[in-house]
């Protein structure tokens, strides 16, 4: 076994499936997929998060001149999903492997119940021999319930599988110094322990223009992904010789390290939703959040935005307006403004009913990476 360990997510992004052309690659595609299969032989549990249902059902339709509409997308996506998948059957089937599709949304992984459901499907489908095939349902999200990109869906279908290493396959060897579309000399980052705004720096945008997601979003996927306790690579998919030597353990592309005390469940899981809104915090709380290991008090909160329920996750901001923690609150965002800056002793009295005495508790609670916690 790999020392990589057993159970893989593969992201295979658009560039990677088309070479960067205009179609799917089936000859490159076929491939990937006899890497796997010998993979699989060996004992290892693959799982594929696939782009390219949109190119899929442009190539199919014969590339329609269509309006820069959602719409317009949604239809390719909706034609290219099954043909994408098809494509995917048809070539895992020459090794005698079955797959099993999963479409998600954002709405999927933001519910703790519809979570846990998914990870007990993808678990279900691994546990039987079969490969997952993951993608976003491109075809009903809108932008209110997309997870917005691949890189991140990968991040989170891996902490579902609770995975040992994500492999994000892209059009570029890794994470280099700088954007060496823009400046050759930039050199590539073989290794990364830690996560900090500073690499977001050396992020540029899509190459090909084919996908969504650029450097900048792998980067936030393999903070995910570590923070869960999950090995990160970032690699060239382009080039097959990459691919099967990260499947045999040798070190390629850049590797994230992930963290010696990774998160529990439930907090990878409010790490990974999306915030609904958010809590801006005075000094003093900023303190009892980070030096105090406390919960977060009504009394500590100067300014709540946006519209969420109880139970939503919501980004919390120190003075300058930083991500400070992402936590669940005890009170939807009405009773939030009404009971901020007062003492916890006065919630009963100002809303007419309690859920206790704190905003967030700090089992609900994570902190971001910068905090150093």
């Amino acid at each position: 076994m790999s020392k990589y360990g057993k159970t893989l997510v593969l992201k295979l992004g658009t560039s990677v499936l088309t070479l960067g052309g205009s179609k799917l690659n089936k000859a490159h595609m076929v491939e990937v997929v006899r890497l796997c299969a010998g993979a699989v032989a060996a004992g290892r549990r693959i799982i594929i998060v696939s782009s390219g249902a949109i190119a899929a059902g442009r190539e199919h339709l014969n590339f329609p001149s269509l309006p820069p509409v959602l719409s317009s997308k949604q239809l390719l996506a909706a034609v290219g999903q099954s043909r994408l998948i098809q494509t995917w059957e048809q070539l895992f089937a020459i090794y005698n492997l079955n797959i099993g599709q999963m479409l998600l949304t954002r709405a999927d992984l933001e519910d703790r119940e519809r979570f846990l459901n998914a990870r007990d499907m993808l678990n279900a489908l691994l546990d039987n021999g079969i490969i997952p095939v993951v993608n976003e349902n491109d075809a009903v999200a809108v932008s209110e319930i997309r997870v917005g990109d691949n890189d991140n869906l990968s991040a989170l279908v891996a902490v579902l599988a609770q995975a040992d290493l994500l492999v994000l396959l892209t059009d570029m060897d890794g994470l280099h110094t700088a954007d060496p579309r823009l400046e050759p000399e930039a050199t590539l980052i073989r290794r990364i322990e830690n996560i900090d705004d500073s690499l977001l720096q050396m992020a540029g945008g899509p190459v090909s223009g084919l996908g969504i997601g650029g450097m900048a979003t792998k980067i936030q996927a393999a903070e995910i992904a570590t923070r869960a306790g999950i090995g990160v690579v970032i690699a060239r998919g382009t080039e097959n010789s990459m691919l099967a030597d990260i499947l045999q353990g040798k070190e390629r592309g850049t590797f994230f390290m992930p963290r010696r005390t990774p998160l529990e469940q439930r907090k990878i899981w409010i790490f990974g939703a999306p915030p609904a809104g958010a809590l801006s915090i005075d000094a003093g709380a900023v303190n009892a959040l980070v030096k105090g290991k406390s919960s977060l008090l009504p009394a500590g909160i100067t300014a709540v935005e946006g519209t969420f329920a109880r139970g939503d996750v919501v980004r919390i901001l120190d003075p300058d307006g930083r991500d400070l923690a992402h936590g669940v609150p005890r009170y939807n965002s009405d009773a939030l403004s009404m009971i901020r800056g007062r003492r916890s002793d006065e919630i009963g009295a100002v809303l007419g009913y309690e859920y206790g005495p704190v905003a967030v508790h700090r089992d609900d609670l994570i902190m971001l990476e910068h905090c150093n916690f």
